[in-house]
């Protein structure tokens, strides 16, 4: 019994405890959801959210590029084609965290202070890592959510705005996409 105890009072010492866990997608690399649910600070409107690995600013520099915007409505009423219908794109970018408790460097600490010594570690008794995220949302011209399950047009949006993100994620220089024939 008292090695199960030592063991597990090893284990608790020298582990990290995750308080806050950014989101992953398990089936696609995307999620159509309301964009409240995934943070609170956003509307309460169905979006398109994928992780965003580049830098910040990067998705206002493609769609700017994209539709040639000249710094114009870039993500905020975007207007873009499909079947020679105008739609409006609007986005966010949002960061979640990955946010953990480093237990090892308060029992450090806390074992110090009871020895008359100053705390070491302070700083890093938690740690953090972003991760960014981008949150599209379409309406059309009634300013109806084209990504509602009940709106017609829901499928040749999502599959628009999955071809948008693989597009984004896989051009880097953003100028050849002026060359490239608009849908």
């Amino acid at each position: 019994m008292k090695k199960v105890l030592i063991l597990v009072l090893a284990l608790s010492i020298t582990s990290c405890i995750p308080y806050k866990i950014a989101p992953k997608f398990k089936k696609e690399d995307y999620k159509v959801m309301k964009a409240k649910k995934f943070q609170r600070k956003l509307p309460n409107e169905t979006s398109f959210i994928f992780k965003d690995p580049k830098d910040a600013y990067e998705f206002y520099n493609y769609l700017n590029k994209k539709y040639n915007l000249e710094n114009k409505y870039v993500g905020v009423n975007t207007p873009f084609q499909i079947n020679n219908e105008t739609y409006y794109l609007s986005y966010s970018e949002v960061e979640r965290t990955d946010e953990t408790l480093n237990l090892p460097l308060i029992v450090i600490d806390a074992k110090r202070e009871q020895n008359g010594n100053s705390a070491l570690f302070v700083d890093g008794y938690t740690s953090r890592k972003g991760h960014w995220y981008l949150v599209i949302t379409v309406y059309d011209e009634e300013l109806n959510n084209c990504l509602l399950d009940k709106h017609p047009i829901k499928p040749l949006v999502l599959k628009y705005l999955i071809d948008l993100k693989h597009e984004y994620l896989t051009t880097h220089n953003y100028e050849e996409l002026l060359f490239v024939e608009k849908s």
